[in-house]
């Protein structure tokens, strides 16, 4: 569904395509993206709860929305509700980002770093941040790093949440001041060249 009421889709029920998508968990399903970015067509894909599992399980309703750009933050529920490793999550985004590059070769891929939270989740969190900011760039990708703007020491500035994990609406507007320009930045991107190869996923995994 839309932000702007629509389905995306043209007449006969056709997928017209482009866009931001965005994809992820309840933080972005909570976000009002067609309010923050009015010149924007936004589909948002956020799903409360959701984990690196669900959204590998849901990249078909992503391929079929076609967008431009999509934008991908998730992670944070795998540690907090399910008690997962830090390669769990890594493995399971990089498969994402693979799969939406080889079905969507021309998009625009923004990679957001999972947010900060509670200080007990700080080491695995970072611990994935730091190998997705290594990958990203295998998928012509790029990496947006909101931790400086959101962070307060280890864990999410109390300015920014009522819970220590959800934004508020003043952490939303600070995520939206670093959201913008890198979409900007992902826009100016040249298309991809050529398709991923297995040399170049071996390259990635060995850094």
């Amino acid at each position: 569904m839309s932000d702007d009421g629509t389905d995306g889709r043209g007449p006969g029920g056709r997928d017209t395509g482009g866009g931001v998508l965005f994809l992820g968990d309840s933080i972005t399903a909570g976000g009002d993206w067609g309010q923050w970015l009015p010149d924007e067509r936004t589909i948002n894909l956020g799903v409360d709860g959701d984990t690196t599992d669900g959204v590998l399980a849901r990249l078909d309703e992503v391929v079929q929305a076609a967008p431009e750009v999509i934008v991908l933050l998730i992670g944070t529920n795998d540690f907090g509700h399910h008690r997962a490793s830090a390669e769990h999550v890594v493995r399971n985004v990089e498969s994402a980002l693979v799969a939406l590059r080889r079905a969507l070769p021309g998009v625009r891929l923004l990679l957001v770093s999972i947010l900060p939270r509670q200080a007990e989740y700080t080491q695995k969190i970072e611990q994935a941040n730091r190998h997705l900011r290594q990958f990203v760039a295998t998928c012509h990708a790029q990496y947006l790093d909101v931790w400086p703007a959101l962070a307060d020491g280890d864990h999410l500035d109390e300015r920014f949440t009522d819970d220590g994990l959800h934004l508020d609406e003043d952490g939303y507007r600070a995520y939206v001041a670093e959201l913008v320009p890198a979409l900007e930045r992902v826009r100016e991107l040249p298309p991809m060249s050529r398709p991923i190869s297995l040399a170049d996923l071996r390259d990635a995994q060995d850094r």
